[in-house]
């Protein structure tokens, strides 16, 4: 048998009813701008990529009503190169009146999850080993992970506050990790339970 080549994820496509409320959107949360537009679709990047998020737009598409009990993606995920740059950008985003519905320590990563204008999950994470080397060893190994692969709901403005104070990012995940930043909140999964 030849060996497989593996290949790099390159784009998604989602389908739309609001085009350019997912363009504007995307822009504002993770700075897509269009590489090509047209009346029923666009091409978005946020870096040297052609495209990175492709939108297609049709009179005949519609809202799904039950979109959240029908099987389909979860959710699509972004990653920053740093916490602080996650911080950052929920700080900034918060300041729009963009806010997660979702926030997460999964123990390898940091996650904070927004909902787009379609009703889509969108994932802003970052490694919280910032090697991924070392966060897959940790996610293959850890009793820990294995007893809950999930992770422990936090606060990001109560993360915000501690890493103003003076907290190191490894500090900030042992302590968002050992439950400290849990907010007391009922988590919102977008899935039916």
């Amino acid at each position: 048998m030849s060996e497989i080549a593996t290949p790099v994820l390159h784009h998604i496509n989602l389908k739309t009813p609001r085009l350019q409320e997912m363009i504007d959107w995307y822009g504002t949360v993770v700075g897509t701008t269009p590489t090509f537009q047209f009346p029923v679709g666009a091409w978005l990047s946020n870096d040297g990529a052609n495209h990175r998020i492709a939108l297609l737009s049709t009179p005949a598409m519609k809202d799904d009503p039950d979109k959240l009990t029908h099987a389909g993606m979860h959710h699509v995920a972004f990653e920053y190169d740093s916490m602080d740059a996650l911080l950052a950008n929920f700080t900034r985003l918060k300041g729009l009146g963009i806010l997660p519905h979702m926030s997460l320590d999964h123990g390898l990563a940091t996650s904070f999850y927004y909902v787009d204008p379609d009703g889509n999950s969108v994932e802003l994470q970052c490694d919280n080993f910032g090697d991924w080397a070392q966060s897959k060893e940790w996610m293959r190994a850890s009793p820990d992970f294995a007893k809950n692969p999930i992770g422990v709901q936090v606060d990001p403005q109560r993360m915000v506050a501690t890493r103003a104070a003076g907290a190191s990012p490894a500090e900030l995940h042992r302590r968002a990790y050992a439950s400290e930043f849990d907010p007391g909140t009922p988590l919102d999964t977008r899935l039916p339970l």
